[in-house]
């Protein structure tokens, strides 16, 4: 007969020789950083030139719109990161919009 008395389960803690946490976290801002910097040799190229020839004014204005969505979603879940990295879209796409409407 099977005995009426709770189970008692073990909680076993994994033991980490380094926590990753701070060195994700670290190159999460770092990629937020990178990824709208590379955008601007892009922004130079169409305001210091004044060429916007190949630009898809569609495919950036996409792009400014999900930021905006991403911003939404950061500011709704305090991920700094996040954030972080769209403020930082949030420039570089209207930068791109803007000018190629000016010189496209």
């Amino acid at each position: 007969m099977p005995s009426r008395t709770p189970a008692i389960h073990h909680q076993h803690k994994r033991k980490r020789t380094k926590d990753v946490h701070p060195i994700i976290d670290k190159l999460v801002y770092l990629a937020a950083i990178i990824s709208p910097a590379m955008t601007i040799p892009q922004v130079l190229k169409i305001w210091v030139e004044q060429n916007a020839s190949g630009i898809s004014v569609i495919t950036w204005v996409t792009y400014l719109l999900v930021s905006v969505i991403w911003m939404i979603y950061g500011i709704a879940h305090k991920e700094r990161s996040i954030i972080f990295s769209n403020l930082l879209w949030l420039i570089m796409n209207p930068a791109i919009i803007i000018g190629s409407l000016l010189y496209g």
